[in-house]
């Protein structure tokens, strides 16, 4: 198999950044060094394997001529899963994410996130405008369903196993399962450390750079995405057939859509 297919096709080894806070960050590179960046960020429960290169995103973004760049968010994935709240908060999401563009001396990038890591984009968006060129922004806003997790219940099933009966908290207990590798118990401090905090998009004050929304028909987010998309001055919005919240990321629509605008911006 040669080199370029083998990348294309499984996961490099992590290469760490160290957060401010001193937690590990895993971070991912596939593509030729001069291409142009695009940093990819995961969602809630996801990581950089579920969410971009199992899905085709990787390939599709390499092949299109540009280098990926992955994050796990704290966590996620091969990143550092601390278990407490306050390890957790969207401006340490935020930051951490600074920081690895800090470390690889990116001064700008375009940038491709989904649902938490969706968000987590629209804050760096706004805040430090010159790091971020155009944004892919898939599945936001969600209506904070982290604040709607029971996180006594979520916390007994982790540690004894005992059901839930929520049925938010356990679709989220469900989803966290799925991947495999994944810490439920870092993953309910993440929730509870972001529930209280200040981490919807603010259709009030939106990113002022081109921005793509996509979210799936059967996403019931689906009409709040198309009026944060409608309150950025350089937004637009695809919609994504018969995908929900969960398998938006598989799209092909989705990727299409995010090279053709990600090619644009070139």
């Amino acid at each position: 198999m040669s080199s370029a297919l083998l990348a294309l096709t499984e996961m490099p080894s992590p290469q760490y950044v160290m957060s401010a806070d001193g937690r590990r960050i895993a971070t991912y590179l596939w593509g030729e060094e001069d291409a142009p960046v695009v940093m990819c960020v995961h969602g809630f429960a996801s990581s950089s394997r579920d969410n971009w290169a199992n899905t085709g995103w990787v390939r599709d973004l390499t092949r299109a001529g540009f280098r990926v760049l992955a994050v796990d968010q704290r966590g996620h994935g091969a990143s550092d899963k601390p278990h407490e709240a306050t390890a957790y908060g969207m401006d340490t999401l935020v930051n951490d994410l600074v920081t690895v563009l800090d470390t690889y001396m990116l001064d700008t990038v375009h940038y491709a996130g989904y649902s938490l890591g969706g968000r987590v984009g629209w804050q760096l968006a706004v805040l430090l405008p010159h790091r971020i060129d155009r944004a892919v922004l898939g599945g936001i806003p969600d209506g904070r369903p982290l604040a709607r997790l029971q996180l006594d219940q979520a916390r007994a099933y982790a540690e004894h196993g005992t059901p839930v009966e929520d049925q938010v908290t356990l679709n989220y207990c469900t989803v966290a399962e799925r991947v495999a590798g994944n810490d439920l118990r870092a993953l309910i401090a993440l929730a509870e450390g972001m529930r209280f905090a200040d981490s919807d998009p603010d259709p009030a004050s939106p990113p002022q750079q081109q921005i793509l929304f996509a979210t799936g028909s059967e996403d019931a987010i689906l009409a709040q995405s198309r009026r944060l998309a409608d309150a950025a001055p350089h937004g637009s919005f695809v919609e994504l057939p018969d995908r929900h919240h969960f398998n938006a990321p598989g799209s092909r629509v989705f990727r299409e859509s995010a090279v053709e605008f990600f090619t644009a911006g070139r």
